[in-house]
């Protein structure tokens, strides 16, 4: 799980801490349910008293006296419940808001750690299963499961026999809730990873939506959907089925137990050991006794999920770094280097980018190039922090990127990745990076640089007009242009450009060398990883990667003027690469 860092936050926001800072509201919940479920027993004394008390005397006084007390304290008991139930779903909504940040925080960070979309989105909906589950009826059950003895006490107390039949049931259902456990552990694993694998499919298919039109291939996804989607359908109906049954099978016996109390009952009675409103008493109180246990079961699946994804949720957050006490550095000024990097595509593990080392200076411009496969995009991303390293280390003036927290480094670095992806939102936000506080001037600045200001002020709501998600409104060139001015934004140290002009026009190529030569001018750095050589005409040096390698590095001229002449080699470790200075 990858190690995210958060400012201030994972010291006091994990599960086990947000649950235990709820311990108060929790006990004060469970003293709150054994005073309705002493209440619960208004049902049962009322009708011991009726038929023991009232028809006995014939008394109409006394009869609406009971009901009356009957009543009120119904309501009481009623009203405590509601009590109770809104207390729990506003518990559920503490435990999301408490949560739901962190774990967004490490659903955007795990794809670069090779999990899917689908594994990062279910990080997401842990919570909001944790929280449903808290605001349903299962907790209820949980709450008035210790009361139990409390309805099995006053059934020993009519008669010792009823008691022993009613603690008899207790315990069947009680082996019948362990029964669920048992085989509805198994059926939920493998329901979530089916639950994930149909969500990677369909986020497929979506994604490559363009493709599967244009090539025909319509049938074959939803063929190949239907067919994960019958397998998850099977599993569910299987754990359903389990549940289902279970549940059906506690309802009876439940209601067995009753019916048993009241024939028992009734031959006591018969036999002069009991009374009549001893019978009745007895069979609500029994109900009411085993009733938790057959809500309980009723509702273990939405247990057995809601716990796993609360142990799922703690393994996640426990993962996450604390970096409250790390020293904010200054902002870098004067170099980057590049040590020994070695980097493996995430999910894989291959080994994409190895041993590679270079060293840049403030108002410098290198220009990466290459066969397509060779690695340049995986340096993109392991310069940028987006990929984590095998090995090696990434310095800005010497620090290690890992000294400075991912918000404060993002501020002095820019990045234009290859497959430009705006956010929704409007174009100003993603300029600006969604800067709660955004700077007109700075916003304006960025898109002059990027050559997209007049681009911009031509569309009907200018710097307001709202992209939409991936900024699909656009065309291709008009994203990549934003997304230049976005990576430029602030002026950062660092700028990353890979392959910045893939769907820029000549006026769009002008724009791009224009921009590199500005942050050259005032003194950032720009690497910039292209194809197509007038994406590096305003860099002064040049690298060549070839299979996971530097094997070239040098004056522009020099190195390009060595690529068309021969066939280049990788440089042996022990030997130092050429390097501008």
């Amino acid at each position: 799980m990858p190690n995210v860092k958060s400012k201030g936050t994972n010291g006091d926001k994990t599960p086990i801490n947000v649950m235990g800072g709820m311990k108060g509201i929790i006990l004060f919940l469970f003293i709150l349910s054994g005073v309705v479920n002493v209440l619960a027993l208004t049902g049962a004394i009322y009708m011991l008293q009726i038929y023991d008390r009232a028809l006995t005397s014939q008394s109409i006084p006394t009869l609406l006296a009971l009901s009356f007390l009957a009543i009120g304290l119904y309501l009481f008991q009623g009203t405590l419940d509601v009590v109770r139930s809104q207390i729990l779903v506003r518990l559920g909504a503490k435990f999301d808001e408490g949560l739901a940040p962190l774990t967004h925080k490490v659903t955007i960070d795990m794809p670069r750690f090779g999990f899917s979309l689908a594994e990062a989105k279910e990080r997401s909906r842990d919570v909001d299963t944790v929280r449903s589950f808290m605001s349903g009826q299962g907790p209820q059950a949980l709450f008035d499961l210790p009361w139990m003895p409390l309805y099995i006490a006053f059934i020993y107390f009519l008669h010792p026999l009823l008691g022993t039949i009613t603690i008899l049931g207790a315990i069947v259902l009680a082996t019948l809730t362990i029964i669920t456990e048992i085989l509805t552990k198994k059926h939920a694993q493998e329901a979530n990873q089916s639950e994930v694998h149909r969500a990677n499919i369909a986020n497929a298919h979506t994604n490559n939506s363009d493709i599967i039109r244009a090539m025909g291939i319509s049938e074959r996804a939803v063929k190949r959907f239907e067919e994960i989607n019958d397998r998850h359908l099977k599993i569910h109906t299987r754990l359903n089925d389990i549940s289902g049954t279970l549940t059906g099978l506690s309802k009876v016996l439940r209601m067995m137990l009753q019916s048993a109390v009241l024939g028992l009952g009734a031959y006591l009675t018969i036999q002069g050991h009991l009374t009549a409103g001893a019978i009745i008493a007895a069979s609500v109180a029994a109900a009411r006794a085993l009733a938790p246990v057959d809500l309980a079961i009723s509702q273990w699946k939405s247990l057995v999920i809601a716990r796993r994804s609360y142990a799922r949720l703690k393994e996640t957050l426990a993962a996450m770094d604390d970096d409250t006490q790390m020293v904010e550095l200054p902002a870098p000024a004067s170099s980057v280097q590049i040590e020994n990097i070695t980097v493996a595509a995430p999910g894989s593990g291959a080994v994409v980018l190895s041993d590679m080392s270079l060293s840049l200076n403030s108002g410098q411009a290198l220009g990466l190039v290459g066969a397509t496969g060779g690695g340049k995009s995986t340096f993109a991303k392991a310069v940028t922090g987006v990929w984590p390293l095998v090995r090696g280390t990434v310095r800005f003036d010497n620090a290690d990127i890992k000294q400075w927290r991912p918000e404060e480094l993002g501020r002095h670095m820019g990045y234009l990745p290859q497959d430009v992806s705006l956010m929704d939102g409007t174009i100003s936000e993603n300029i600006c990076r969604f800067d709660p506080e955004p700077s007109s001037e700075k916003i304006i600045a960025a898109a002059k640089a990027a050559g997209v200001h007049e681009l911009i002020v031509r569309l009907p709501n200018g710097y307001q007009t709202e992209l939409g998600p991936n900024g699909m409104s656009l065309s291709g060139g008009q994203r990549q242009r934003i997304g230049l001015a976005r990576a430029l934004y602030d002026e950062p140290f660092l700028i990353v450009l890979d392959e910045p002009n893939s769907n820029l026009d000549l006026e769009g190529d002008q724009a791009l060398t224009n921009a590199i030569n500005s942050v050259k001018q005032r003194g950032g750095i720009v690497i910039v990883i292209a194809h197509r050589p007038s994406a590096i005409s305003a860099c002064d040096t040049v690298g060549i990667i070839k299979q996971g390698q530097l094997v070239a590095l040098g004056p522009k001229d020099e190195i390009l003027e060595d690529l068309t002449r021969q066939s280049l080699k990788p440089v042996a470790k022990s030997e130092p690469q050429k390097q501008a200075g």
